[in-house]
């Protein structure tokens, strides 16, 4: 029995193996073009987070990526991601969170509760079917493609209206990645409301780390905490679909679905630095170690992402999408204004 289990661990490894080693490969040429960076420009002007992110989506396009690849790329892009989450908790100010206090929490249930709504309309309006504008407005408002698959199954959605809707939120995001630090110079945004804007406004928590790593440590940790949040809102989301949709499907959503393993795991990370049973230096290592993790399940999120299947896709959905965005951006701004945390 103990050989079998060897054996199945070995089989693992190998079909892991590849696509592990290509995330690896292009996260080391996001490493190096920022270093390239800082020696040619003095500044790391596009962070390796999101260079990681854009060389695997360019690899992708161009290269023909044999099947092989997938296992560890996939791989790579969710369980690395999520162990990088819970390591980041232990980085987390509790302190800088717990002065924004219970009114954070509620404005962001009210944002995403009015978004998802508005986002919904849009879609109808634009005489998208009923499942493709659930699953953009979902999409949308918490946390892009894990949204969109949590809630496709509830919904009865088809495969072709899941591609299409994935493909471009994966696509918008890694735009408003690009894009959203530039906002900062010009709404003055301070630290703690830029990590908030991001948090609300950037679809993925990889993507979030992504847009905040240049502006700010601390808009790092309000961004996670906030986007972190975000995505709670899925499991209350999900429970009233399934029920509005039981009479169709008979289903119920598992648990796990509602509240992700990576999310308790941050907060009890959270919890165990405010009680001080991880100290300063442990602390850092940790975060360094998140970083790692982190560049990888980008440079793998990015392998992911297939840009013809945005290419295909039609243009109401391209306008639902970037039409909920835009609400999305104006709703997450005027947040940050609500909360008083627009300037330093």
């Amino acid at each position: 029995m103990e050989n079998l289990s060897n054996n199945k661990a070995f089989l693992g490894t190998r079909v892991l193996l590849p696509g592990v080693t290509l995330a690896g490969l292009v996260s080391g040429l996001a490493v190096l073009a920022e270093h390239l960076e800082v020696r040619l420009t003095g500044g790391a002007w596009i962070e390796a987070l999101v260079l990681a992110i854009l060389i695997g989506a360019v690899l992708r396009l161009f290269l023909r990526q044999p099947a092989r690849f997938d296992p560890g790329i996939a791989f790579s892009a969710k369980y690395f991601l999520e162990v990088a989450i819970v390591l980041l908790g232990a980085s987390v100010s509790a302190a800088a969170i717990g002065g924004m206090g219970i009114s954070l929490i509620g404005a962001i249930a009210v944002v995403v509760g009015a978004v998802l709504m508005t986002s919904y309309g849009i879609g109808r309006w634009l005489g998208l079917s009923r499942s493709v504008a659930l699953l953009v407005a979902c999409g949308n408002s918490i946390c892009g493609n894990s949204a969109i698959a949590a809630t496709a199954p509830v919904i009865r959605a088809d495969a072709e209206d899941v591609a299409s809707s994935i493909a471009f939120t994966a696509v918008l995001g890694m735009i408003t990645v690009l894009l959203l630090p530039v906002l900062v110079p010009l709404l003055g945004l301070s630290a703690t409301g830029y990590g908030v804007m991001a948090g609300m406004t950037v679809y993925a928590v990889p993507q979030v780390l992504a847009a905040t790593a240049p502006v700010s440590a601390l808009s790092i940790q309000i961004g996670t905490f906030v986007k972190l949040v975000r995505v709670l809102m899925l499991g209350p989301v999900i429970f009233l679909l399934s029920f509005a949709s039981a009479g169709a499907t008979g289903r119920r959503p598992a648990l796990h679905r509602l509240v992700p393993w990576f999310i308790l795991g941050f907060l009890a990370m959270l919890t165990a630095r405010s009680f001080g049973l991880i100290d300063a230096t442990m602390a850092g290592v940790m975060g360094d170690a998140a970083t790692v993790l982190t560049i990888l399940s980008m440079a793998a999120l990015g392998l992911g992402i297939d840009l013809r299947r945005v290419m295909r896709a039609g243009p109401r959905v391209t306008a639902a999408v970037v039409l909920s965005l835009g609400v999305l951006v104006i709703a997450s701004y005027a947040m940050v204004l609500v909360l008083n945390l627009a300037t330093a």
